[in-house]
């Protein structure tokens, strides 16, 4: 089975050659052909920086390369990935995915049970080999927890993570990627919600020489609610590519999808495709999806395209917005006026350009951390 590709449209200019979720999907790395240029899923991502994450042989994290934080009301195990829980969120639907999936003889399955103020850890340092991974998270029924996965070290990873958000569970589930400056990172989400669970998933993009994450909602169950964000700042050595997608496929679904970034040095380049799919069966679907990039200097590059599709009229709304502009030169004037010097000006206008993001987090200690990473990049700006 090979995959087809799918021709980039932006606010209503062309047509897809097919619907997105009728990509083919398998866990079978022979199902895919290489990716290739051609195909849209992979037009924009440099090929050559894959390191063998789309072959069908690599190794595996172990063990070793977990490190747990967990509070009260978490566990969390490695169990075969032929448990029968792997695989009910969702399908790999290009090549890299599935030849995680088939490499990843293991899972880290995380439970989340009660509720907890204090957020939860996994911490992930892989190293310079091929390498997959595979984790399902599980919040049961009416539990309330935050999550945080956090990628370091000098990585090459394709990266599956499961996500089942179970009746009238709320779970905030956050994903850092702060790898070291020559790492690759592909990672895809796959998140199911029951009736009445409410997800917030955020993707913070710090470092990494090409970073691709593709978080899929599925919201097949009445009262459902996803909020999805990202923040990201690529620098002249990064590639920083974003894939999210929400599928409505139930009555009286919310979706809200927000990415912010900044870009700066030539070379500096981002990707962001949102995709929302509203099925014959989404009745009173409410989405909106948002994407803005600030260029900081000359030569950066941010793509962004927003893709709208509506099997429906019994709607309560859906639209979607993206625009991405040049460092706003009259309100570093503005702030230099008053005695701000310009480092710390700059510092101030990109503080509060992602701050409509990064505030939502909601965990203190990785908001610092974000905060002070775009100040240390923002003094390398000449």
């Amino acid at each position: 089975m090979a995959q087809h590709g799918m021709e980039a449209h932006s606010h209503g200019a062309g047509a897809p050659i097919q619907i997105r979720h009728a990509r083919p999907k398998s866990t079978s790395v022979e199902d895919f052909e290489k990716p290739s240029k051609l195909e849209e899923v992979w037009k924009y991502f440099p090929l050559d920086k894959l390191s063998g994450l789309d072959e069908a042989v690599y190794d595996e994290l172990s063990e070793q390369h977990y490190t747990l934080e967990l509070k009260n009301g978490a566990t969390a195990e490695l169990v075969d990935s032929t448990d029968q829980a792997v695989g009910s969120a969702g399908t790999p639907e290009d090549r890299v995915s599935a030849a995680a999936w088939t490499n990843a003889s293991k899972t880290l399955k995380v439970t989340l049970t009660g509720e907890s103020s204090e957020a939860h850890y996994v911490r992930i340092t892989a190293d310079q080999k091929a390498r997959a991974a595979h984790l399902f998270v599980h919040a049961e029924d009416n539990s309330h927890a935050t999550l945080v996965i956090d990628h370091q070290g000098h990585g090459k990873l394709a990266e599956n993570v499961e996500i089942v958000v179970g009746q009238g569970a709320h779970l905030n589930l956050i994903s850092i990627q702060d790898w070291d400056s020559k790492s690759v990172h592909v990672s895809n989400h796959f998140a199911k919600l029951e009736k009445d669970a409410y997800l917030k998933h955020f993707v913070v993009s710090m470092e990494g020489e090409a970073i691709r994450v593709v978080p899929q909602a599925d919201l097949s169950a009445p009262g459902s609610n996803v909020e999805m964000f990202g923040v990201y700042l690529a620098d002249s050595h990064q590639y920083i590519e974003h894939r999210p997608f929400v599928d409505h496929n139930s009555t009286n679904c919310r979706s809200r999808v927000t990415y912010k970034g900044a870009l700066q040095g030539a070379g500096a380049h981002t990707v962001w495709i949102g995709d929302v799919l509203i099925r014959e069966a989404g009745v009173g679907t409410d989405t909106y999806e948002l994407n803005r990039n600030l260029l900081l200097t000359d030569g950066a590059r941010a793509d962004s395209v927003p893709n709208l599709e509506i099997e429906t009229g019994k709607i309560e709304g859906a639209g979607h917005a993206s625009a991405s502009g040049r460092f706003d030169d009259e309100q570093l004037f503005y702030l230099q006026s008053r005695g701000i010097d310009e480092t710390t000006a700059r510092k101030l206008v990109v503080r509060g350009f992602l701050n409509e993001v990064i505030q939502k987090i909601g965990v203190e200690e990785i908001q610092d951390r974000l905060t002070a990473a775009i100040e240390t990049d923002l003094e390398k700006v000449v």
